[in-house]
């Protein structure tokens, strides 16, 4: 029989959920640990969807990267994810910046989508030594634009924005998710691209005053690699489990 807890403790083992961020709140935010697990959902995000889908499978469990109680409650609707998972018996275990730097983790994952070799740490996390963000060279050189199509592809993003760095591309920086801010260590580290989710204006002026490309890819999609991660890793050691990858999980961002 596996539990709640045995895939906490899995997860634990190489996503040290002690490692996460100051700001962060992962763990098993919903449920017991004693609960019997038969079927699990995997997502990047928990929506009143992936609950209904979850429950529709007759799963037991949710594993998400964003955590589905982020800020402390102040009430609890009957509508609110945290109230439908607890209505319908599902527990809820999200891993998120300790599995965004953790060996094979999210920024892992999107370093091997995006085909880069000689993949090496960009910045440190001063707690746990872990990389916050990632570098490496590219399979070929690109142009800014040529790179920028690449990268649509091998992500599957219905579109991206991107700056025009003006230089041949080789060394790309990367940080999935909300990482633009590792701009800078790119630059400084010679990088003529970087990779992430979501980026703020004056990011992208600084990007273009840099002379780095800087692709903006969508949150869900950079982060979307590490979801097949995680399905073998989890299915190959819980073999009594279902682990199912929802269908009900999307990027919200549509483009014209």
């Amino acid at each position: 029989m596996t539990t709640t807890g045995d895939i906490y403790r899995f997860i634990d083992g190489f996503a040290p959920f002690r490692t996460a961020m100051s700001f962060d709140n992962p763990g098993l935010l919903v449920g017991d640990e004693n609960t019997e697990v038969t079927a699990a959902v995997l997502s990047l995000d928990i929506t009143p969807e992936v609950v209904l889908e979850a429950s529709g499978l007759g799963a037991q469990l949710v594993i998400s990267h964003h955590p589905v109680i982020f800020h402390p409650l102040k009430k609890l609707n009957t509508n609110s994810v945290p109230y439908l998972l607890a209505g319908s018996s599902i527990a809820a275990i999200c891993a998120h910046t300790n599995l965004d730097m953790a060996p094979g983790g999210v920024n892992d994952c999107l370093a091997e989508r995006l085909r880069l070799k000689n993949v090496r740490m960009l910045r440190e996390n001063s707690a746990c030594g872990l990389a916050e963000a990632l570098c490496g060279e590219t399979d070929r050189e690109y142009g800014p634009r040529e790179f920028a199509e690449f990268v649509k592809n091998a992500l599957g993003c219905e579109g991206v924005r991107f700056t025009h760095g003006k230089r041949r591309i080789t060394s790309v920086g990367l940080c999935g998710g909300g990482g633009a801010e590792y701009l800078y260590d790119a630059a400084q580290a010679g990088c003529q691209a970087f990779v992430t989710g979501e980026c703020k204006h004056n990011i992208l002026l600084d990007a273009e005053s840099l002379g780095v490309t800087m692709v903006e890819a969508g949150h869900f999609e950079t982060e979307d690699p590490v979801i097949p991660f995680l399905m073998q890793k989890l299915g190959e050691r819980f073999q009594d489990v279902r682990f199912i990858r929802s269908g009900a999980m999307h990027g919200p961002a549509h483009y014209l």
